[in-house]
């Protein structure tokens, strides 16, 4: 599926063709053909169009004299059939001097956040274009890890007088995003760091402008690039603080679930020892040979009345030694 935007009068406008200039080219999904058509209406190296339709591939930079590919990890949410709330996609950004193309396998949240940014994208300047979808790109993450954290603390408002597992494989889920998420960032800080190293170099011209092959970019592009660095590192060092957080949290947790566990137990086998005393005093009543006060009347009110009280004098003695 193609989306096509251009900006126009300070907003992002969606157009129906390709023949303009400056335009956003956000690609979900695509078909073959879908690719062929951009890879030859723009001459692009089909391979770069093809790089994040792999789930497994890694975020990398590619660059050519009159294209370039950044390929990034961002989050998404998981189908309501997945048990873990959010993993991570590659988005691919592959840019030139004409045209600026995004390629996702599925539609994701990062594209319908950027869309509705208070921040207009400007598509004629396409170094701040990408660097903005970076940034936001940074900030979802730190809104999923918001996220995640408020589901950890809901959870483990259950999980205090909990003996089941339900809720601690739900934080166990939780955990596995996390690892996502921190795998996923410390991907994109290298190629945010490279970006910075290697593309973002001091060549001035006369008109103060930085030019490195296709790149074109002020000094306030480079400090909106150093945002995004510092965005990036703040979403690992929160996945880094909630995983270990989340890692303590499962494990005491997991404690306290045994041990609600052993207090059951503990209160079962109480009841037992005390209901077992009428049953072995029945016991002996009830054999069928001749016993003390068979023919008493009342000998059936005081056996009832004699576990009564043993009952109570086991109860009341393993309450006193502190047993339960």
């Amino acid at each position: 599926m193609l989306r096509i935007y251009k900006t126009i009068e300070n907003g992002l406008v969606k157009v129906k063709t390709l023949k303009e200039q400056n335009l956003w080219i956000d690609v979900t999904n695509p078909t073959e053909k879908e690719l062929n058509a951009l890879a030859v209406r723009y001459n692009l190296d089909i391979d770069l169009l093809k790089a994040s339709l792999d789930d497994e591939e890694r975020p990398r930079i590619e660059a050519y004299d009159d294209q370039m590919l950044i390929l990034i990890s961002m989050p998404n949410s998981s189908s309501e059939r997945s048990p873990i709330i959010y993993n991570t996609i590659p988005l691919g950004i592959v840019f030139t001097e004409q045209v600026i193309i995004t390629v996702s396998l599925k539609e994701s949240m990062l594209i319908e956040q950027f869309i509705r940014t208070k921040i207009t994208p400007v598509t004629q300047k396409r170094t701040r274009f990408v660097l903005q979808l970076l940034y936001s790109n940074a900030r979802l993450f730190l809104s999923c890890l918001m996220e995640i954290d408020k589901k950890s603390s809901e959870i483990e408002q259950y999980l205090n007088g909990s003996s089941k597992n339900e809720d601690l494989i739900n934080l166990f889920n939780l955990q596995k995003s996390l690892v996502y998420f921190t795998t996923a960032l410390r991907s994109n800080e290298s190629v945010l760091e490279k970006l910075l190293r290697t593309y973002f170099k001091k060549v001035h011209d006369e008109k103060g402008q930085v030019t490195v092959r296709i790149l074109k970019n002020y000094e306030e592009d480079e400090d909106l690039l150093e945002d995004v660095i510092t965005e990036n590192k703040q979403a690992i060092d929160m996945a880094d603080i909630y995983t270990n957080i989340l890692g303590g949290t499962m494990s005491a947790f997991a404690s306290i679930i045994s041990n609600n566990l052993n207090i059951v137990m503990k209160f079962l086998a109480i009841i037992t020892i005390v209901m077992s005393v009428p049953t072995i005093i029945t016991g002996f009543f009830g054999m069928n040979v001749p016993i003390p006060y068979q023919y008493n009347s009342f000998a059936y009110i005081g056996i009832i009345m004699l576990c009564v009280v043993l009952m109570i004098s086991g109860a009341l003695i393993i309450t006193k030694k502190k047993m339960y």
